[in-house]
C-alpha cells in the first residue's frame, strides 16, 4: 500500500511529464484493438516513425522558441524551400550529398539568425517577423520550382536519408541484428543515466523516489524501448530517419539539461526581466534559439525531400502548425519557461499516431482535422489547469 500511494503521488505531481506517455499508450492500444492488430505491426510502426520524422525535428526547435515566449511561423516554408535548394544542388549542379547537406544546414542557420536578429536586436514582434518569413519563403519555393513544378531527386544516397535503413550485420531468427544491438545499447545507456542522476540527487539531498518505484520505472521504460526495438528489428530495422531523430534528441536534451545555455534558455522563458537583471544576455539567447530553429528547419526540409524523393511547390505547407501542435501536446507551456525535448518528440509521435490510426480505419480527412484540433485544445487546457494548480 505504501508503494502504491507513492506511485499515485508521483503520477499526480508529475502528471505534466507522464500524461503524454500515458495518452500515447492509450491511443496505441485503442488503435491496435480497432484495427485488429494491424496498427502495431512492424511495417506500420516503422512507417509511422518515419512519417513523424520531419515534424519531430521541427517540434524540438519550436519547443525552445515557445519556451522563450516567442513563435516562429516561417519554419514550414523555410524547410520546404531549403529542401528544394538541396534538390537543385544535387540534380542541377551535380554536387555530392556530403557537401549539399552542410550547405543546407548553414543556410538554415543563417535564415534563423536573420529572424533572431529582427526579433532580438531590432525589436520586431516574433509573430510579425516570422509571418514575413512565411511569405518570403513561400515565394522562394515557387521561384525555385516554377520551371518544372516538381524536382525529382534521383540520388540514392540522399534518398536513403528519408527511406533507407541502417545496414544489417546479420539476421538472427529473422531479426535485424544491428538494430537489436543499437536498442540494447540505448537501454543500457538509459539505465546508466537514470542511476547516475539518482545518485547525484541523493548526493545533493534532493528528493528521490523509493528504490522499488525507481526499479519499476527502469523496467517500464526499458520494456517499452525493448518492445519498439523488437518490432522494428522484425521489419527492416532502424531507419536513418529514426537515427537522426535520436541524435537530435540526445544533442538537444544534453544542451537543455546539462549546459549553461540550457539553463539560461529556461530562465529567459520563465521571466525575461529577472533573467536580464541576473546578467543573462536575453538578446543573445533569443538569437541562438532562432538560429537553432533555422538549422532544424533545414534538417526537416532534407528529411521531407529525401522521403518524397522530390521537391514540390507545396512542400512545407502547414508544417509549422503541425510542429507547434506537437510541441503543445508534448507539454510545452504557452506561458513560457516549461518544455522538454523528449516531450516535443512524443507530441509529434502522438499526432502522427492519430493520423496513421485514423487512416487505417478509413476516417475522412475532415474528421481527422477536427479530432487533431480537439487534441491540441485539450493539451492547452491541460497546461492552463496544471499551471493554476501550481499557483
Amino acid at each position: 500500500m505504501k508503494y502504491i500511494n507513492e506511485l499515485k503521488g508521483l503520477l499526480k505531481h508529475n502528471i505534466r511529464d507522464y500524461g503524454m506517455y500515458i495518452a500515447l499508450i492509450v491511443i496505441m492500444i485503442t488503435f491496435q484493438i480497432l484495427t485488429n492488430g494491424l496498427f502495431m505491426s512492424s511495417r506500420n510502426i516503422s512507417n509511422l516513425l518515419d512519417s513523424a520524422g520531419y515534424i519531430a525535428v521541427l517540434a524540438v526547435g519550436v519547443m525552445l522558441v515557445i519556451v522563450i515566449r516567442h513563435i516562429d511561423l516561417s519554419i514550414g516554408f523555410l524547410a520546404g524551400f531549403l529542401g528544394a535548394v538541396a534538390a537543385i544542388l544535387l540534380m542541377q549542379f551535380n554536387m555530392p550529398v556530403f557537401i549539399v547537406i552542410p550547405i543546407i544546414l548553414i543556410l538554415g542557420i543563417c535564415a534563423g539568425s536573420a529572424t533572431g536578429f529582427l526579433v532580438a536586436k531590432v525589436g520586431i514582434p516574433a509573430f510579425v517577423a516570422t509571418l514575413a518569413g512565411w511569405l518570403i519563403y513561400r515565394g522562394a519555393i515557387l521561384l525555385a520550382t516554377e520551371k518544372t513544378g516538381t524536382i525529382i531527386v534521383d540520388n540514392d544516397a540522399f534518398n536513403a536519408i528519408g527511406n533507407g535503413y541502417i545496414p544489417s550485420i546479420a539476421e538472427v531468427g529473422g531479426f535485424h541484428l544491428l538494430t537489436l544491438l543499437v536498442g540494447l545499447v540505448g537501454i543500457l545507456f538509459y539505465i546508466y543515466s537514470a542511476i547516475k542522476s539518482r545518485k547525484n540527487k541523493i548526493k545533493y539531498e534532493f528528493d528521490v523516489v523509493s528504490k522499488p518505484i525507481f526499479v519499476l520505472q527502469l523496467l517500464f521504460v526499458s520494456g517499452i524501448m525493448g518492445y519498439i526495438t523488437w518490432l522494428l528489428a522484425g521489419y527492416n530495422g532502424f531507419s536513418w530517419t529514426v537515427m537522426i531523430i535520436l541524435l537530435v534528441v540526445l544533442v538537444y536534451h544534453f544542451i537543455t539539461t546539462k549546459t549553461v545555455i540550457g539553463r539560461h534558455i529556461y530562465s529567459v522563458g520563465s521571466n525575461p526581466e529577472a533573467a536580464h537583471l541576473t546578467g543573462i544576455n536575453v538578446s543573445k539567447i533569443t538569437f541562438l534559439v532562432f538560429g537553432s530553429m533555422g538549422m532544424l528547419s533545414a534538417l526537416s526540409g532534407i528529411l521531407f525531400t529525401a522521403r518524397l524523393q522530390s521537391a514540390t511547390t507545396t512542400a512545407g505547407t502547414l508544417f509549422e502548425l503541425d510542429a507547434i501542435a506537437a510541441a503543445f501536446v508534448g507539454g510545452v507551456s504557452a506561458a513560457g519557461g516549461v518544455g522538454k525535448v523528449t516531450g516535443a518528440v512524443i507530441g509529434a509521435i502522438v499526432m502522427a499516431t492519430l493520423t496513421n490510426g485514423m487512416n487505417l480505419l478509413g476516417v475522412g480527412i475532415a474528421p481527422q482535422y477536427m479530432i487533431r484540433g480537439g487534441v491540441l485544445a485539450l493539451a492547452v487546457i491541460f497546461d492552463v489547469m496544471t499551471r493554476k494548480q501550481r499557483a
